[in-house]
């Protein structure tokens, strides 16, 4: 089985450079397109709610013909949309490769890829080992992610050194994007076919975990829709607004947000082993909502950046807690259901808050949607805190009975 754990993390880093650039790419190509602030968060929900779709479909299909197999179909659309994104100009056709296709306007990951690798990498592993794979895993996509905001900053570069339109380096990184596509592809392929094939016997419908798993689903819900509000497109479209930053500048940052939220994946299983799965997603994500809320105030560049920078070295501690609770509070048969069921309404969540994102931004250049999106990701906390404290994994479980003998 650790094959199929390196297979699924190199995938992860692949898609996670990919996306690093994406995310920011997508909202400054739209700008030079001459696309407005409300329009650039249309395409942006646009792809969430895309991605809620492909969620969707994927839990309901997956498991009946394989998680190899619907991974690598995922890779060839992921390839197509890189190359249709760099071919179409008009609103209304971007529009439509960004629902159908995998783009991901977000730092983290909301693609149709998330349910079917966690499901995969949750029966390759044993309880003990899950958290820390889920870390493995996030930690991959963070600081692939963070070379893949480095290379945003090209576009522009490229551009001077070359005398060539900025609009077509930009397009060149779509293709890119698609390319990648067909790396992930690659890698899939090397899954072994027998984990497929036992994963189809051993799929199940939510059953006895559908209350847990509906109640965390609204919770969690809830994080993303704050969540969407400053998603990394949006959040450049702001510090675009706000400070007149440089794509350069903007790579950098991200560059080195990104690597602050893979070491907090390395902390995230140590801490979990020590207070538990679901106090290290509270209490290190309150602060970090804080933080969130303060970079609105800042009164000039450098207090926001710095603000940006403690908010990511906490923010994303709870994304390999939250996936590997998940999996452990379902029976191994309901985990292909529960990774869907729990990941599709966040997507859903997520895809209205661009879109009311843009129009607050065009109102003013005020930080309101990370005003807004702290203030609901605390109650989010406060919330998940009082009803699953006492829900426990079961090796939180036996540590804790073992500790009592």
């Amino acid at each position: 089985m650790d094959s199929t754990v390196r297979i699924v993390l190199a995938a992860r880093g692949v898609r996670a450079f990919g996306d690093g650039f994406v995310s920011l790419t997508l909202p400054l190509y739209l700008l030079t397109l001459g696309y407005s602030a409300l329009q650039v968060g249309l395409v942006s929900t646009a792809t969430l709610l895309g991605s809620a779709l492909l969620s969707t479909i994927a839990g309901l299909c997956a498991a009946r013909i394989g998680y190899r197999r619907a991974l690598r179909a995922a890779a060839v659309l992921m390839a197509a949309t890189g190359l249709a994104f760099s071919a179409v100009h008009d609103l209304w056709p971007v529009l439509v490769v960004a629902f159908v296709g995998t783009l991901n306007p977000s730092s983290g990951d909301v693609s149709v890829f998330l349910p079917l690798e966690h499901a995969v990498l949750s029966a390759a592993v044993t309880a003990e080992r899950r958290t820390a794979a889920f870390a493995r895993y996030s930690l991959a996509g963070a600081v692939c992610g963070a070379f893949g905001a480095l290379v945003a900053s090209t576009p522009e570069i490229a551009s001077d050194a070359l005398g060539l339109p900025t609009r077509a380096m930009f397009q060149a990184l779509f293709v890119l994007y698609g390319v990648l596509g067909i790396v992930s592809w690659l890698l899939y392929r090397r899954l072994p076919t027998e984990h497929g094939a036992q994963e189809r016997i051993q799929a199940a419908p939510l059953r006895d975990s559908r209350r847990i798993v509906v109640v965390l689903a609204a919770l969690f819900s809830v994080d993303a829709f704050a969540g969407g509000l400053v998603v990394q497109s949006m959040l450049t479209l702001w510090l675009v607004q706000r400070f007149g930053l440089e794509p350069a500048q903007l790579g950098a940052l991200f560059f080195a947000t990104s690597l602050l939220a893979g070491a907090s994946y390395l902390a995230a299983a140590p801490m979990a082993r020590r207070v538990g799965l679901v106090n290290t997603m509270v209490f290190t994500h309150i602060p970090s909502s804080m933080a969130l809320i303060a970079v609105a105030f800042a009164s000039d560049v450098r207090a926001a950046v710095v603000l940006l920078l403690v908010r990511s070295a906490l923010s994303q501690m709870d994304v390999p807690t939250r996936s590997s609770y998940v999996m452990a509070v379902v029976t191994p048969a309901e985990r292909p259901a529960a990774a869907s069921l729990t990941a599709v309404p966040r997507s859903l969540a997520a895809a209205a808050s661009p879109l009311l994102s843009g129009y607050l931004l065009l109102l003013s250049a005020f930080g309101w949607p990370l005003v807004i999106a702290g203030a609901i990701k605390i109650a989010y906390d406060l919330t998940l805190l009082a009803l699953f404290r006492n829900v426990r994994p079961p090796e939180e479980a036996r540590s804790s009975g073992a500790a009592a003998r």
